[in-house]
């Protein structure tokens, strides 16, 4: 019988190891291409969530204090309102409730200035003997030194500096509130001591708010919402916010509480400001990270385009608020 020998195969031939490594670098390849895509897809769903989000918060800060602007307690407007300090700080101009800049800051950016008395609770608890006397108030207030408050029932309003620490040295279940002439330790300080009338257990006193909003650059270099508190350095509230545009909605006929046009700052009189009733304010907020999209994103404000020259992701925020101490 014929036995036919068999020959094992030792190892592999170049074709076998060649058609190996490319399948290898095919499936290699494939992987690098998965990871590196689902690696953007994050990136640009991580980055648009954050600008959505900082679009939002910084809407919210400029949206919380623009309704409040113009509020003097029970008093309708600031003509019966008279400021006792000197002259030469950050409330000069506080019967100014609105007031801005119109394309003067960080990518031609708008700014704006909100005035008005912050609701604080603390009354009047004791009728003082002259116009001079220093106020018994709520105990408790949370007044400080060097606040600077309004004090006003429904007829008359008269804004000082508190001079002593309110919550020592009155009596007891009262706070004391001085309005002392002469140096303080910060702030305007009062150029006159006696108020313009004795103000009785009807009247309340606010502290005076000037809130001052702009962008500027940030921390990390990138453009960011900036706030101002009574004339204090400015503080980065939001990141990524790179322009901010505004409208002022002007009712001509104070009849309807209806503006009857918008404008910008520099198309306004000091007069028509007063008659602004309403705000348009228009955010862009854009990503931190460029590179994201596949080519460069246009956007609009108020009709005008605008293409940049980088990568980044950008989305447009508009919102229309009312002014609520300036409706009937």
């Amino acid at each position: 019988m014929k036995h036919n020998s068999m020959r094992h195969q030792h190892g592999l031939s170049l074709i076998e190891l060649m058609v190996a490594v490319v399948l290898g670098i095919f499936i290699t390849g494939g992987m690098i291409q998965l990871f590196v895509n689902s690696n953007q897809s994050y990136r640009v769903q991580e980055n648009i969530s954050r600008l959505q989000e900082n679009g939002r918060f910084a809407l919210d800060f400029i949206s919380k204090d623009v309704r409040v602007a113009d509020f003097w307690g029970c008093l309708h407007g600031v003509a019966y309102i008279e400021s006792n300090l000197n002259a030469g700080s950050v409330f000069d101009n506080f019967d100014r409730a609105i007031s801005a800049t119109n394309n003067d800051g960080l990518n031609n950016s708008d700014s704006i200035t909100i005035s008005g008395a912050a609701s604080s609770g603390v009354f009047v608890v004791d009728t003082p003997a002259s116009t001079s006397a220093d106020l018994k108030v709520t105990d408790n207030s949370g007044l400080l030194e060097n606040d600077v408050v309004i004090v006003s029932d429904c007829s008359d309003g008269d804004i000082f500096q508190i001079t002593n620490n309110p919550s020592t040295g009155g009596a007891a279940g009262k706070d004391e509130v001085i309005h002392n002439t002469g140096a303080v330790s910060s702030g305007p300080g009062n150029q006159d001591k006696p108020l313009q009338k004795i103000y009785q257990t009807d009247a309340q006193i606010y502290k005076l708010r000037t809130v001052t909003y702009s962008i500027l650059a940030g921390q990390n270099g990138q453009p960011a919402l900036f706030r101002s508190v009574n004339g204090a350095a400015n503080e980065e509230l939001v990141e990524g916010i790179e322009n901010m545009q505004i409208l002022y909605g002007v009712d001509t006929n104070d009849v309807d509480d209806t503006a009857n046009y918008y404008k910008p700052r520099d198309a306004l009189t000091l007069v028509q400001m007063d008659q602004v009733n309403s705000i348009r304010i228009t955010l862009v907020a854009t990503t931190l990270e460029d590179n994201l999209a596949t080519a460069a994103m246009p956007y609009s404000i108020f009709g005008v385009i605008t293409t940049p020259a980088d990568r980044k992701i950008r989305r447009v925020f508009t919102s229309t608020i009312a002014v609520r101490n300036r409706l009937l």
